[in-house]
């Protein structure tokens, strides 16, 4: 098993990283980071320089590219400035990123958890509301129950007719009679009114 080599909270380390196991740092790096396991960077830690690895879970402050051969995961907090590159990236809430972020290759076999050591920040808890009972249908009388549904007739087509314009007529005066309108070369016959 690959051992684990610990930047402690407090150290500043000026120059560039490269080593075969896995790394967690605490303090703070001025350099590039480039290991063949996994790096975790702590909530206090800070790195500014390229970090790659296997597995990177990021909690602390990166200025720099982050190129993961299995995944990127950034925690609650983690403030990145530039790109992430990897099968599987995670961005956790919280999270800031000002970069690009592209997934790229091909996920290795799934292996153990990332470095422990990295505080993790608990899901927040949600609460659910209990289902309301449900409704027992009210009873139907034994009447009601028997009686057919009444069927609602279906509305009559259209009648293709001329709309009528709407009846202006007061109800206090009498209707206008209806004239029959005659040619100009028809003449109409005069009728004898007799009087009685």
């Amino acid at each position: 098993m690959p051992s684990t080599s610990i930047i402690a909270q407090g150290t500043v380390v000026r120059g560039n990283i490269r080593g075969s196991g896995s790394i967690e740092i605490r303090g703070r790096v001025h350099g590039d980071v480039e290991v063949d396991g996994d790096v975790a960077l702590g909530e206090q830690g800070g790195v500014e320089g390229n970090i790659r690895g296997a597995q990177l879970v990021i909690a602390g402050q990166v200025a720099g590219d982050l190129q993961g051969a299995e995944a990127v995961l950034l925690e609650r907090g983690a403030r990145v400035v530039g790109d992430l590159t990897a099968p599987r990236i995670g961005v956790a809430e919280g999270a800031l990123v000002r970069g690009r972020v592209r997934t790229e290759g091909e996920p290795a076999a799934p292996r153990r958890a990332a470095v422990a050591a990295v505080r993790r920040v608990p899901e927040p808890v949600r609460l659910e509301r209990p289902a309301p009972p449900p409704v027992a249908p009210a009873p139907v009388p034994a009447k009601a129950a028997a009686a057919p549904a009444p069927v609602a007739a279906a509305p009559a087509p259209a009648s293709p007719e001329r709309k009528k314009a709407p009846d202006t007529r007061s109800a206090d005066r009498p209707p206008a009679p209806v004239v029959p309108a005659l040619g100009k070369s028809v003449r109409g016959k005069k009728k004898k009114v007799s009087r009685a």
